[in-house]
C-alpha cells in the first residue's frame, strides 16, 4: 500500500466533486439529500474506518450504478434509487460501497499504477451510450468524464466489500436480507435491461459466487439478523418525490439506450417526452443540449443549455454545454464567459482552458489564447484540443517547431 490516508483524501477531494458533475450535479432535493446522508453515515459509525468524513449523496444520472472515492465520499444515481423498495436494501448497496473505502480497494489499485491513467487523462465513456461523439463531448465535460468511476474492481474485491456490507448493514440493525433483495434486483434488471447495468457491471462485476456467498452468510453467520427491520415504508416516506419523477426517469433512460444506438431522432422524442412530463429536469435539459451540439444544431443547443442553467444555475455543465453552444454561433464573448462561470463553479478541469483560449482565439485576443493554450498544454498533452493548441502556439510563433 502506498497511498497514506491523507493521499486518499486528497484524491476525493479532487475527483468527486467533477465526478458529480458529470452525472449532472446532486438531485435538487433537499430533504432526499439528508435522509440518504443520514442514513449512510448511520451506517458508517459501525465501519473499521469510522473516522472518515463520510457523505452520502444522489446523482441527478438515471443510469443504475453507485461508486465510492477512496476518502469516504459516495455516491448513488436516481436510477439505482428508484429500483430499491427498502431502506435495507438501500443498506446493502451502502453497506457495499462502504466495504470498498474500508478495504481500501482503490488506494490498492492506484498503488498498483492501474487507474493512474483514469485520474490523469481522463476518459470518453458515458452512462449507458456508446456514440463516440457523445463520449468525445462526455470527456470534455468534467476532469473524469460521465459515468467513469475511480476504479473497476475486481472479483475479490466484490466478495470482500459483499462480505464487509453485509456486516457493517447487520450491526447498524438492518436484515441481511436486504443483501440478497439487492443482487436479485440487479440480477433481473440485467436480464431485461442489460444496458441499463453496462457500466456497473463493469466496475462492480456481478457472479454466481456472490450471490452463493450472501445466502451462505445469512444462514450461517446472519441466520438470527434476518429478524431485524426492513425500513420497507420508511423508504417509501423518504423516496415518494423521487419515484413521482419514475416516468421522466425511464424516457431519459430509454434515451439514453437509443444515443447508444445512434438513433437520434427516437432519443429527441425520448427526451422531449421526458421534458413533457417534468420541464425543468436538468439531466434531459444537458441531454438535450448535447444531442443539439452533435447535430451541429448550435441555437437549439443553446436554448436547452440556458434552461438547464436556469433549472440548476450552481451546477456547472449546463453553463459549458451553452458555452460549447455559444461556440457554434461564433459568440466568442458569451462563450468566455460561459467557460469561465464553469470554472467558478468547479475549478480544475484542463478542458475549460482550451475552450476559453478557444474563445480569445475567436476575439483574435492572441496573447490571452496563447497563455490559456501554454497553461493547457501543461496538463494535456494528446488528443485534438492538444493538437490545435500546440499547432496555433507553433504558427504564432510562441513555440519553435
Amino acid at each position: 500500500m502506498l497511498l497514506s490516508e491523507e493521499q486518499e483524501l486528497a484524491v476525493d477531494r479532487q475527483n468527486s466533486p467533477h465526478q458529480f458533475s458529470a452525472d449532472y450535479g446532486l438531485v435538487q432535493d433537499p430533504a432526499l439529500l439528508t435522509y440518504i446522508n443520514k442514513t449512510g453515515r448511520h451506517i458508517a459509525s459501525f465501519t473499521h474506518r469510522p473516522h472518515l468524513p463520510y457523505s452520502f449523496n444522489c446523482v441527478n444520472a438515471v443510469y443504475i450504478n453507485a461508486y465510492a472515492f477512496p476518502g469516504g465520499t459516495v455516491g448513488m444515481t436516481r436510477g439505482i434509487l428508484l429500483s430499491l423498495e427498502s431502506e435495507a436494501e438501500l443498506a446493502a448497496l451502502m453497506g457495499h460501497e462502504l466495504g470498498h473505502i474500508n478495504a481500501r480497494h482503490t488506494a490498492q489499485q492506484m498503488s498498483k499504477s492501474t487507474i493512474i491513467g483514469a485520474l490523469s487523462g481522463g476518459i470518453t465513456a458515458i452512462a449507458g451510450a456508446q456514440n463516440q461523439t457523445l463520449g468525445r463531448l462526455a470527456s470534455q465535460v468534467s476532469a473524469l468524464g460521465a459515468g467513469a468511476l475511480l476504479a473497476s474492481y475486481s472479483r475479490d474485491h466484490e466478495r470482500e466489500a459483499d462480505a464487509l456490507g453485509m456486516e457493517y448493514m447487520v450491526r447498524s440493525g438492518y436484515s441481511p436480507q436486504g443483501a440478497l433483495h439487492l443482487m436479485e434486483m440487479l440480477t433481473k434488471t440485467s436480464k431485461h435491461q442489460p444496458s441499463a447495468l453496462e457500466l456497473m457491471f463493469a466496475t462492480h462485476p456481478m457472479s454466481s459466487e456472490r450471490y452463493a456467498d450472501a445466502q451462505r452468510n445469512l444462514q450461517t453467520r446472519y441466520q438470527r439478523a434476518s429478524g431485524l427491520p426492513f425500513f420497507q415504508e420508511r423508504y417509501m416516506d423518504n423516496t415518494a418525490g423521487l419515484r413521482a419523477d419514475k416516468k421522466t426517469i425511464i424516457a431519459i433512460q430509454n434515451a439514453e439506450k437509443a444515443l447508444g444506438k445512434n438513433n437520434m431522432s427516437e432519443a429527441e422524442t425520448l427526451l422531449n417526452t421526458a421534458l413533457t412530463s417534468k420541464p425543468s429536469d436538468y439531466t434531459a435539459l444537458c441531454l438535450m443540449a448535447k444531442l443539439q451540439l452533435i447535430s451541429n444544431n448550435s441555437t437549439m443547443a443553446l436554448s436547452y443549455g440556458r434552461r438547464a442553467v436556469e433549472s440548476y444555475p450552481t451546477e456547472a455543465q449546463g453553463h459549458f454545454l451553452s458555452g460549447l453552444a455559444n461556440m457554434g454561433l461564433k459568440r466568442y464573448q458569451a462563450a468566455l464567459d460561459n467557460f469561465q462561470e464553469n470554472q467558478r463553479l468547479l475549478a480544475g478541469n484542463p478542458n475549460l482552458l482550451f475552450y476559453m483560449g478557444l474563445s480569445f482565439e475567436g476575439m483574435q485576443n492572441i496573447e490571452q489564447a496563447a497563455r490559456h493554450y501554454i497553461t493547457f498544454l501543461n496538463s494535456v498533452r494528446q488528443g485534438d484540443n492538444a493538437q490545435h493548441a500546440y499547432q496555433q502556439l507553433v504558427k504564432w510563433g510562441y513555440i519553435k517547431n
